[in-house]
């Protein structure tokens, strides 16, 4: 009786918190990824929508996959606790995702800060060559 009630509360919930983490995830990378890519606007923007989009896919497939329930709803005890279990298993994507992204950020800007190193300067002459 209840499992439509839970499905829709379940839906309207993930997908509210998923689209929240998502736009945060979006405004403040943008900063990190301009860092990362020494000022490439473009690259910086064109990366940002790729990941945000990679985000959205990854989390609302996982949201969709996970609808389906086994359990007889036939009180509300038991779809307040089907509810929280679906939510709690969101989040922990959700947060899974953005250490994930975290993670990529790093390796970007890591990467992006390795080519900014100059190079060691070269081994010194110790004597030369020929010289005797």
């Amino acid at each position: 009786m209840f499992v439509v009630h839970v499905y829709l509360a379940y839906l309207v919930l993930s997908i509210a918190i998923t689209v929240w983490v998502a736009r945060t995830l979006h405004q403040n990378g943008r900063a990190f990824l301009l860092d990362a890519f020494v000022g490439q606007t473009e690259l910086a923007d064109s990366v940002n929508h790729l990941l945000v989009v990679g985000f959205y896919l990854i989390n609302f497939g996982w949201i969709v996959r996970s609808l389906r329930t086994y359990f007889d709803i036939d009180t509300v005890r038991v779809a307040i606790e089907l509810l929280s279990e679906k939510i709690g298993v969101v989040l922990l994507v959700l947060a899974l995702m953005h250490f994930f992204n975290l993670y990529l950020f790093t390796r970007i800007r890591r990467r992006a800060l390795d080519r900014l190193r100059p190079a060691p300067p070269p081994m010194p002459l110790t004597h030369f060559v020929g010289a005797r």
